[in-house]
């Protein structure tokens, strides 16, 4: 919530399709919860097929289609936190606290971005305001959406002083 009681949008941009029903079913339970305190957009682009032993320039090649894809859809005057296991690990008060911040800060808008299954390209990486890291450890790239969705509502919670789970 900002400030004159205007929602903070957020957007969660991210690469590919949601397949299985139970990752949408989490997302959907999410997005119904955080429509009290955001306005929540998700946005996917396409995802590239990465053969089997793609070669390093394979793979880049791929991380760059995606990546300018991705691109096409940041705003300028939106915040851009990319999701990269090489970002800033924070904790869930911390990331509420983030979020705050940014909303004080006269930012309305924060776009998280989460890769496909090869990572994000360096553009993008590039063009982020920040990078945020959930653990050093690799999450299926459809599961990181839930996950980023549950930390949202939980900063959403902490930010407007009610109970959440610790």
């Amino acid at each position: 919530m900002l400030s004159g009681g205007a929602l903070l949008k957020i957007t969660i941009l991210c690469v590919g399709k949601i397949k299985e029903a139970f990752f949408r079913d989490a997302i959907s339970e999410y997005a119904k919860r955080l429509s009290r305190y955001v306005k929540l957009e998700i946005i996917e682009v396409a995802d590239e097929k990465t053969p089997d032993r793609a070669s390093q320039a394979e793979e880049a090649q791929i991380k760059d289609k995606e990546g300018k894809r991705l691109l096409t859809h940041m705003q300028d005057d939106a915040h851009i936190v990319a999701l990269a296991i090489e970002g800033k690990a924070l904790s869930s008060t911390e990331l509420a606290e983030r979020i705050d911040r940014l909303g004080v800060q006269g930012k309305s808008h924060i776009i998280f971005v989460i890769g496909g299954s090869l990572g994000l390209s360096e553009e993008v990486l590039a063009r982020a305001n920040e990078k945020l890291s959930f653990s050093a450890m690799t999450f299926p790239h459809q599961l990181m959406r839930v996950i980023l969705l549950e930390q949202i509502y939980r900063s959403c919670r902490i930010n407007a002083g009610e109970p959440y789970h610790k």
